[in-house]
């Protein structure tokens, strides 16, 4: 099964338009992100987006990039699937606790959270779910980040 995420470049000098690439399993968005993802594996992301999407190592090391790093006030995911994030209590008045749902909301939370039911999101969490029946691992409640808020 091939599970596809998209890259979305933003605008700069030399993208002029909004272009959506397969790559992975994540989204790096703008160009600001690309620069940090560039500099993080050693690549010039910026002058050569495509080599995301057409060349393996790279994609795999930005997906790594992304999963590991903190972003602005966003944990990494890495760190709520390890146990290492500790929501403040404003996180967790607008509905951000460690969960699947968060990360959702650090990866694609511009996109799809606070937002009501979503189609992209239901279709996430099923999948999500059959891999954990198939490993026999129960899977905790707040799935969605629905009603959460942004990381501002």
């Amino acid at each position: 099964m091939t599970h596809k995420i998209y890259l979305v470049l933003g605008s700069s000098p030399k993208f002029h338009i909004e272009s959506l690439v397969t790559v992975d399993l994540f989204k790096i968005l703008s160009n600001y992100n690309y620069a940090l993802a560039g500099k993080a594996v050693r690549e010039n992301l910026i002058n050569n987006p495509d080599s995301v999407a057409t060349d393996a190592m790279i994609s795999f090391k930005t997906a790594i990039w992304l999963w590991m790093t903190p972003q602005g006030n966003k944990p990494s995911s890495q760190n709520v699937i390890i146990g290492k994030w500790t929501p403040t209590p404003a996180n967790r008045s607008v509905g951000r606790v460690p969960s699947y749902g968060v990360i959702t909301n650090i990866i694609n939370g511009g996109l799809e959270r606070g937002r009501g039911h979503d189609e992209r999101v239901a279709s996430r969490i099923s999948f999500y779910k059959k891999y954990c029946d198939i490993m026999g691992l129960s899977y905790e409640n707040n799935l969605d980040c629905y009603n959460q808020r942004p990381f501002d």
